[in-house]
């Protein structure tokens, strides 16, 4: 992906986050999304993951995007019997959305930039003090939702594979999904995984919703 300019194939999915050198498992049931399977394993492999602003409704099958979303390569597929296929991509830069395209396949396409996000560096490892603190917190708020963790496990993953993870499984509101994947660094995103962390466990306490939402 040398070029900053791209035309994407995009698949829409509220509360779905890909990060660059993160992977996301998806099940594909809905025909378009098995047309788009199929016309990115015929070309470049590539399909980009964005969020919605608002649910799709039957009245409006394109809902308006967030700007940004994750370029991802299809690492995995598996073709199922009834044409179904179960997906895993790997996450490769995010793009900024400079104009939908007027398209006659089922799925929706658009320009994309990939231009200043530096995704193709990895990032800087966290400070002590921050890896100490999302850890922890990250402890809270697995019981607070009444998680099993093997902590042991996650406490080998490095510092990106962390951040990614919390990232991607929390199950914060899409704005507050959008804010995590949107992040300039890690040690931003970081620090607003504590917060938001730290906000939906305080939600919780006080018989909030079981999603929360911050604004």
């Amino acid at each position: 992906m040398g070029e900053t300019r791209v035309r994407l194939s995009i698949f829409p999915l509220a509360g779905a986050i890909l990060l660059p050198r993160a992977q996301l498992p998806l099940h594909i049931f809905e025909m378009r999304y098995r047309a788009l399977v199929k016309d990115a394993m015929a070309r470049d492999r590539r399909i980009a993951m964005i969020q919605p602003r608002e649910p799709e409704e039957d009245d409006n099958e394109n809902p308006p995007l967030f700007e940004v979303g994750c370029v991802g390569k299809v690492a995995e597929v598996e073709a199922l019997d009834d044409g179904r296929f179960n997906v895993i991509l790997e996450g490769v830069s995010r793009f900024r959305v400079i104009r939908e395209l007027d398209v006659t396949t089922p799925f929706r396409q658009i320009e994309g930039s990939i231009e200043g996000f530096g995704d193709d560096i990895e990032p800087d490892p966290l400070s002590i003090a921050m890896r100490g603190g999302l850890f922890d917190e990250s402890r809270k708020f697995a019981t607070a939702l009444g998680y099993a963790v093997d902590w042991d496990a996650v406490q080998e993953l490095d510092d990106e594979a962390l951040v990614n993870m919390i990232t991607q499984v929390a199950p914060f509101d899409i704005a507050s999904k959008q804010a995590l994947l949107e992040a300039a660094s890690m040690e931003e995103r970081s620090e607003m995984l504590i917060q938001f962390m730290e906000f939906f466990r305080m939600h919780q306490a006080t018989g909030g919703d079981d999603r929360a939402t911050l604004q």
